[in-house]
C-alpha cells in the first residue's frame, strides 16, 4: 500500500474548523440526547403512553431522514459552509419551538421541524471533514468532534436536568438554542469557504441524476446499510434509558444527572485515546471487540432490578466505553468509501438511511417497552437489547465488507479523499 503523509499537529485554522464542528455537534446532539433523561419528566407533564414517547423521539429521525435525502442531490452543488449555516438557522428556530411546546402534539410538531434541519447538520460536518483531512488523521478528528457528545453528558445535561428540575421540562431546549445562535454568529465569523469540491463537475450534474449516481454506487449502498445497523439497536434503547433507570433500578431524580455526568466525563476521556489507536491500528478489530464489550454489558444490565447508585454507574462507564469505541472506527471506514465528487450526496444520504432507521427502531421500541402505569417498572426493556445483539453481530460483518473495499481501493492508488491538500 503506497504510504502518505501523515501531520503530526493541525495548523491554528484547522483547530478553529474542528472546533466549530465541535460545538455544533454539542447543540444538535444536546437537543437529540436531552430527551432521554427527560423522558419520565415529560411523559409524566404531558402525559404521554410509551408509544406516544418514542413517535415524538421517532418524529425527528423520520424528518432528518427525509429531509436529507432531499437534500443529497444538491448538496455537492453549494460551498459546504453556506450548507451548514443554512440548515444550522432552521435547527436553532426548532429548538426554540420545542421549549414552547406544552402538549403532545405541539412537541411531536416541533421535533418534526428540529429534524428536518438538525438531522443534516451532521452529514454537512463530516463532508466538511472529509474534504479538509486525510483519513490518517480523521480518527484524531472525529474523536475531538465527538468530544461534544461527551460534553452535552457532562455540561448539558446535568445543567438541562438541573434546569428542568428548577423551570420545566422546556428550559434545557431553551438552553441548547442560545449556545447554538452563538455557535452559529462564529461560524460566520471564523470558517472560511468549503467550496474545493465545486471545482470537480458534480455540480454539473442535476440533482436527480447526482442523486441516483450516489445510489447506484454498489460500495457506497453497503456503506449506507452498515450505518443504518449502527443506529437501530441505539435509537431502540436510548428513548427509555431515563424511564428505565427510574423506575426499574430506583434511580432519584437527584441521582439521574449524576448518572449522565459520569457518563459523559468517560466518553471525554475514552474519545482522544479511540480517536489515537483507531489511527494508529486496525479499525474493523477495534470495532469488532468494541461490539462485543457493549453487548455483554447492555443484556447484564438491561436485567437488572433496584441497583445501588455505585454499580449503575459502573455498568454506564462500561457502556460508554463500549460506544465510543464502536462510533469512531465505524464512522472513520465508511467515510473513506465515496469520491470527493460524491461526499456531499453520500453523507446525506448516509445520514438520512440512519435517522429513518433510528425511527423506526426508537417507534419499534415504544411498542416493545411496556408501562402499565406511570410509575410502574418498564417491562421487556431486556427484549429490545436481545434484538441489539443480532443487529449488532450483523454490524461487524457488515463494516468488514467497508473494510475490505477501503483496503483495496488503496491498493490500487492513493485516492483524493486519502491525502487533500489542506491550504488554508
Amino acid at each position: 500500500m503506497k504510504q502518505t503523509t501523515i501531520k503530526p499537529t493541525f495548523s491554528g485554522y484547522e483547530k478553529w474548523v474542528i472546533l466549530l464542528l465541535a460545538l455544533t455537534q454539542f447543540t444538535v446532539i444536546l437537543d437529540f440526547m436531552i430527551m432521554s433523561p427527560l423522558g419520565d419528566m415529560i411523559m409524566k407533564n404531558l402525559k404521554l403512553s410509551t408509544k406516544q414517547f418514542g413517535l415524538c423521539v421517532s418524529a425527528y429521525a423520520f424528518s432528518a431522514g427525509i429531509s436529507g435525502l432531499l437534500t443529497a442531490g444538491f448538496a455537492d452543488r453549494f460551498d459546504r459552509k453556506k450548507l451548514l449555516l443554512f440548515f444550522y438557522c432552521g435547527f436553532i428556530i426548532g429548538t426554540f419551538f420545542c421549549a414552547w411546546s406544552h402538549t403532545y402534539f405541539q412537541l411531536l410538531a416541533a421535533r418534526t421541524v428540529t429534524g428536518l434541519f438538525g438531522g443534516v447538520i451532521g452529514s454537512v460536518s463530516m463532508a466538511i471533514v472529509t474534504d479538509l483531512f486525510s483519513l490518517q488523521q480523521r480518527g484524531r478528528v472525529m474523536s475531538f468532534i465527538q468530544m461534544g457528545f461527551g460534553a452535552s453528558q457532562v455540561l448539558g445535561l446535568p445543567i438541562g436536568l438541573a434546569m428542568a428540575n428548577a423551570w420545566g421540562w422546556d428550559s434545557p431546549f431553551l438552553l441548547a438554542a442560545i449556545i447554538a445562535v452563538v455557535a452559529f454568529v462564529l461560524i460566520i465569523s471564523q470558517m472560511k469557504p468549503v467550496n474545493d469540491h465545486l471545482k470537480t463537475g458534480a455540480q454539473e450534474k442535476t440533482a436527480i441524476k447526482h442523486l441516483l449516481h450516489t445510489f447506484a454506487e454498489r460500495k457506497y449502498r453497503i456503506g449506507f446499510l452498515t450505518t443504518a445497523l449502527m443506529s437501530i439497536g441505539g435509537f431502540m434503547m436510548m428513548p427509555f434509558g431515563s424511564a428505565f433507570a427510574i423506575n426499574n433500578l430506583h434511580v432519584t431524580t437527584i441521582q439521574l444527572p449524576i448518572i449522565y455526568t459520569v457518563s459523559g466525563i468517560t466518553s471525554l476521556l475514552i474519545m482522544p485515546l479511540v480517536g489515537k489507536y483507531s489511527d494508529k491500528m486496525d479499525k474493523l478489530r477495534l470495532f469488532a471487540v468494541a461490539t462485543i464489550w457493549f453487548l455483554v454489558v447492555t443484556v447484564i444490565y438491561t436485567n437488572l432490578g433496584p441497583t445501588p447508585l455505585g454499580i449503575i454507574l459502573i455498568f454506564n462507564v462500561c457502556m460508554m466505553m463500549g460506544i465510543m469505541s464502536r462510533m469512531i472506527p465505524s464512522t472513520t471506514l465508511v467515510s473513506a468509501l465515496p469520491q470527493s465528487s460524491d461526499r456531499g450526496a453520500f453523507m446525506s444520504i448516509n445520514s438520512s438511511l440512519q435517522q429513518i432507521a433510528g425511527g423506526v427502531a426508537a417507534a419499534l421500541g415504544g411498542m416493545v417497552v411496556v408501562q402499565k402505569t406511570k410509575t410502574s417498572p418498564l417491562e421487556h426493556y431486556n427484549w429490545v437489547a436481545y434484538i441489539t445483539v443480532a443487529i449488532s453481530l450483523l454490524n461487524i460483518y457488515m463494516l468488514s465488507r467497508v473494510n475490505k473495499i477501503v483496503l483495496q481501493t488503496a491498493n490500487k492508488k492513493v485516492p483524493d479523499d486519502v491525502s487533500p491538500a489542506l491550504n488554508h
